[in-house]
């Protein structure tokens, strides 16, 4: 990081106005018991603290105030569970369709990314190849 640079896991303002409207709303899902939960972009600042560090999620420094690594994994299990991130990847594909900056023409598609209906067809059973039976060994 140079002088002046903001840590890689700082979220700046223009990219959380993105992603805050796709994150599922809690605040009236949940009883007032406990404790009072983590904001959002907090949260997603810890997440982001981990996979940009390569640290395991339980040593996360909770100094940084993102909360536990614990905390962390849940939200983005639950965001992940909710769809986030394919919604954020449609949105900015469609931001820079619109924009021309996508040439689709290079663009390639991978089965191992694209779901078989059903899991493909189903096998019909083998037949047998002999002729009849086999003797009973009982």
């Amino acid at each position: 990081m140079r002088k002046g640079e903001q840590p890689p896991w700082i979220v700046p303002d223009e990219f959380w106005e993105r992603i805050e409207p796709l994150l599922p709303r809690w605040e009236n899902a949940l009883p007032k018991l406990g404790r009072k939960r983590l904001p959002d972009r907090l949260v997603l600042q810890g997440i982001l603290f981990v996979l940009h560090t390569g640290i395991q999620w339980e040593f996360l420094p909770q100094e940084l105030g993102f909360g536990s690594g614990m905390t962390c994994w849940r939200r983005l299990a639950e965001w992940n569970e909710a769809g986030v991130w394919q919604r954020l990847h449609e949105a900015l594909l469609a931001e820079l369709n619109a924009a021309g900056k996508l040439d689709w023409s290079r663009a390639v598609i991978d089965s191992s990314h694209v779901r078989a209906a059903r899991r493909g067809p189903k096998a019909a059973r083998a037949r047998s190849t002999v002729p009849g039976r086999a003797p009973s060994t009982t």
